[in-house]
C-alpha cells in the first residue's frame, strides 16, 4: 500500500469517528441519552480503524502478512522488549503529566466505567485486543505503507503523529505520538510488528490491572482525592520533576536494550540506516487527504475541550 492509500485511509477513519460520534449525539438530542456499555464502546472504536484498514489491505492485492509484516522473533528478544517498555515508561509519565497541565486525562476519566466491568474482560478487550488491532492498522498498514514511499525516518514520524491523532483527543494524543516513535522503531529493529504488539500489550496490560489493584486497595474518598490531585498544577509539577529524572536514567537504559535487540534479530546496522537515510526523498508523503484529516482531527479535539 502508497502513501497516498495510507492517507486516503486515514481521512476514511476520521471522518468515520466523526459521523459516528455525530450520529450518536444527534439520537441523544432527539431519542434520549444512550448508554453504551464500556466495553462495547471500545470495541466500536477499534472496529472504527480496523474494518476500513482490513478494506484497505484486501483491495491493495497484497499478501496480508506481506502487508503487515507478522514474521518471527526470539524468544529471548520478546522478554528484552518487556524490559525495554518498562523502561519507557517513566518518560510517558513525563509526557502525560505535561499534556495534564492543559487537558484532562482520558483514561481516568474512564476509569470508573473500566472498574464497573470484571477484570477478566477488561483485561482482554483494553489489554489485548485494543493493541492488536491498533498495531496492526498504525505499524503494520500505516507504517508500512509510508515506509515504501518514503524512508523509514520520515515512516517512523508520519506513522506517529496519525497514531496519536487516531485517538482524538489531546492528553492521548500527546503519549500516543510519542509511544508511536518508539514502536515504529522497535519495529526496525525486530522486523516485524510482533514486537510493537508485545509493547503495546505490555503498556495496557499494566495500564488496567494498575486501574484495579489500585481500586482494591484504597478507599473510594483516598481515590476522589488522588484524581483531584491529577488536576492541581503544583501536584504536576512535582511529578513531571520527579519523573523526568527517573526518565533520564531509564530511557538511556532503553536505547542500550533497543540496541541489544536489534543485534540480537541481526538488524544493528538497519537501525543505523533509519538516521543515516533520514535525508533521502524517495517520494512525497504530504497529500491534501492527510491535510484535511489532520485539520478534522485537530478541530475536532478543539471542540471536544470546548463542549
Amino acid at each position: 500500500m502508497s502513501s497516498k492509500k495510507v492517507n486516503w485511509f486515514y481521512l476514511t477513519i476520521v471522518l468515520l469517528h466523526i459521523g459516528v460520534v455525530t450520529g450518536l449525539n444527534l439520537y441523544t438530542y432527539y431519542v434520549g441519552y444512550l448508554n453504551i456499555p464500556i466495553v462495547l464502546n471500545l470495541l466500536m472504536s477499534q472496529g472504527i480503524i480496523l474494518i476500513p484498514a482490513l478494506l484497505f489491505a484486501l483491495f491493495s492485492k497484497e499478501k496480508l502478512n506481506d502487508l503487515l509484516g507478522f514474521h518471527k522473533i526470539k524468544i529471548s528478544s520478546v522478554f528484552m522488549i518487556i524490559l525495554f517498555t518498562y523502561l519507557m515508561m517513566p518518560m510517558t509519565t513525563v509526557i502525560n503529566a505535561i499534556s495534564m497541565l492543559f487537558v484532562d486525562n482520558t483514561v481516568m476519566q474512564m476509569s470508573g466505567s473500566v472498574l464497573a466491568m470484571p477484570m477478566p474482560v477488561m483485561l482482554l478487550t483494553m489489554g489485548v485486543l485494543g493493541p492488536l488491532s491498533e498495531e496492526i492498522v498504525c505499524r503494520g498498514i500505516v507504517f508500512n505503507g509510508y515506509k515504501r514511499s518514503g524512508n523509514a525516518f520520515r515512516a517512523i514520524l508520519f506513522s506517529a503523529l496519525l497514531f496519536g491523532l487516531m485517538h482524538m483527543n489531546f492528553n492521548q494524543a500527546a503519549y500516543a505520538i510519542f509511544l508511536g516513535i518508539v514502536m515504529a522503531v522497535l519495529v526496525e529493529a525486530t522486523g516485524s510488528i510482533w514486537s510493537s504488539v508485545v509493547f503495546h500489550m505490555t503498556v495496557n496490560i499494566q495500564n488496567v490491572l494498575l486501574m484495579f489493584v489500585s481500586d482494591s486497595m484504597y478507599s473510594d474518598e483516598y481515590m476522589q482525592e488522588a484524581q483531584t490531585l491529577t488536576g492541581n498544577t503544583e501536584s504536576m509539577l512535582a511529578v513531571i520533576g520527579i519523573y523526568s529524572v527517573i526518565a533520564a536514567v531509564t530511557t538511556s537504559i532503553a536505547v542500550c536494550v533497543l540496541v541489544w535487540i536489534a543485534k540480537n534479530e541481526k538488524r544493528d546496522i538497519h537501525l543505523k540506516q533509519i538516521w543515516t537515510e533520514r535525508k533521502e526523498n524517495r517520494g512525497n508523503m504530504v497529500t491534501v487527504p492527510l491535510l484535511l484529516g489532520i485539520v478534522l482531527s485537530v478541530a475536532y479535539m478543539i471542540l471536544d475541550v470546548i463542549l
